[in-house]
């Protein structure tokens, strides 16, 4: 069973009166091993009676769960593509070190070669540049088909 199915069995058994004892001894007859301990027994009753009306987890306060926003990806984006042989240890001024990795490896795809950061596949203003020239060639072909293949110049390099 879940922690908010027990958490409702234990606030059904409090309003009926019982003691966090008995409340205890309750759910052991029924749950048996799996019941929750008393120490989360005595807890949920005494939140019942400071008057909490909700029987899940409150909301926390605090550092977000993903410290990886979009923001912290495009600053550490910039930060690589204004100098590709910055360190870490530089950007991670602005964040952790840990969090600068993730974003250069994970969300950036680079990993560091000799003295720079190197991406692993294309960057995005190599992929841009690759799809205006495409586009441009696909437009010189519809324009002038058979003169198209005329122009091409291909190299085998083997």
């Amino acid at each position: 069973m879940d922690k908010i199915g027990y958490q409702a069995d234990i606030k059904y058994l409090f309003l009926k009166g019982n003691t966090p004892t008995q409340i205890k001894d309750e759910l052991d007859s029924v749950y048996g091993d799996s019941a929750p301990s008393f120490t989360t027994v005595k807890f949920w009753p005494a939140e019942f009676k400071r008057g909490r009306k909700s029987l899940g987890d409150d909301e926390h306060s605090g550092r977000p769960i993903a410290a990886t926003t979009g923001e912290n990806i495009a600053k550490v984006h910039q930060m690589v593509l204004g100098d590709h042989r910055i360190k870490v240890r530089v950007i991670a001024a602005v964040m952790s070190k840990e969090r600068v990795c993730h974003i250069l490896n994970q969300h950036l795809g680079m990993r560091k070669l000799s003295r720079r950061w190197v991406p692993h596949l294309l960057r995005l203003d190599q992929k841009r540049d690759r799809m205006n020239i495409s586009n441009a060639l696909l437009a010189e072909f519809r324009r002038n088909k058979s003169e198209f293949w005329h122009r091409l110049i291909t190299v085998d390099e083997t």
